[in-house]
């Protein structure tokens, strides 16, 4: 014999079944929905994936073209620096050389201009007296 307290409970239990299954429902629905969702994830993550390994690629080979183009242009400015600092070179010797002959003429004007001062500040009759002419 079922107590009253059992015989309650039994009432009572169809309904708790039928809130149980009606939560394991709502259960499975956000399951579902979450494989959805996670599905399209992966189908975006697959996307993204793949649109930056090809703008990877797409980068890696302008970089090589740029690369190239950019050392062919250093290279033509280098030999381009290299004539200019050649050329510069030449025209700093040719003025060294210019300097050093105008130096040597005002040296030797300066040591004549002495040497003709030093015999007109001297009595040139005694010179000769002491030369003996």
């Amino acid at each position: 014999m079922a107590t009253k307290e059992a015989q309650a409970q039994l009432v009572l239990l169809p309904e708790r079944v039928a809130v149980v299954e009606v939560k394991v429902h709502q259960i499975e629905e956000k399951i579902d929905d979450l494989k959805a969702d996670v599905k399209d994830m992966h189908d975006c993550l697959d996307q993204t994936r793949d649109t930056v390994l090809a703008q990877l690629d797409k980068m890696t080979d302008e970089y090589r073209t740029n690369a190239e183009k950019y050392y062919e242009h250093a290279n033509h400015l280098n030999e381009q620096q290299s004539a200019q600092h050649n050329e510069l070179a030449d025209k700093i010797g040719e003025l060294e050389r210019v300097k050093n002959k105008y130096t040597t003429y005002a040296m030797v004007a300066l040591a004549f201009a002495a040497g003709t001062g030093w015999l007109n500040s001297v009595s040139f009759p005694h010179i000769l007296k002491f030369l003996g002419l």
